[in-house]
């Protein structure tokens, strides 16, 4: 059984715990690395960055980079790098923090992620999504990601790895290479 498998498509104990560590400094990326990053987004996908929290942020330049040294130079287009940037944007629609972010993922390694979004039920309407809709919002941010980057107008790579970065590599849609940078410099 795979990490991404037995983690629930969360990855690694290993990363969870640094996400969880690092997520605790609430600081966005350097005013550098915010800079690098907006040059490689369009605007709709810049205004998708700024909604992403300063941890997420700043974890999302860390995977940005570790995948420009993965692929070369040469292949680490504004795709790949837009690709890397915002694989996990989906997760601004719960509004969660850090602590419920740990809580609703550790939920759903111990019951089963399945367990808990039938548990969640649909996205209520309104303003502000119940508590039980923000889970489920959080534990479907992969396809939600994809959605707004194609809302926000995002070439088809950052679309389609924000909905496949969780999945086993037999089932991605995007260059199995790429993907495989992309996972390996996200640590899933």
């Amino acid at each position: 059984m795979t990490a991404v498998a037995a983690s629930g498509g969360f990855g690694s104990w290993r990363h969870l715990t640094a996400r969880f560590f690092t997520a605790l400094l609430p600081l966005g990326p350097s005013s550098a690395d915010e800079s690098w990053a907006l040059d490689h987004l369009c605007n709709g996908e810049q205004d998708l960055w700024r909604r992403m929290s300063g941890p997420d942020r700043r974890h999302a330049v860390g995977v940005a980079r570790d995948t420009i040294r993965l692929v070369g130079p040469a292949d680490a287009r504004d795709e790949v790098i837009a690709a890397a940037l915002l694989h996990d944007v989906g997760k601004v629609e719960s509004s969660f923090g850090t602590f419920a972010r740990v809580f609703v993922t550790f939920a759903a390694l111990a019951l089963g992620r399945t367990r808990v979004l039938r548990w969640a039920g649909d996205r209520a309407d309104g303003a502000r999504p119940s508590l039980r809709a923000r889970v489920g919002l959080y534990l479907t941010h992969d396809r939600l990601g994809a959605e707004l980057l194609e809302v926000a107008g995002s070439q088809a790579l950052a679309v389609s790895w924000a909905a496949e970065h969780h999945l086993a590599p037999e089932l991605w849609t995007v260059d199995p290479s790429i993907g495989a940078a992309l996972k390996a410099a996200d640590g899933d």
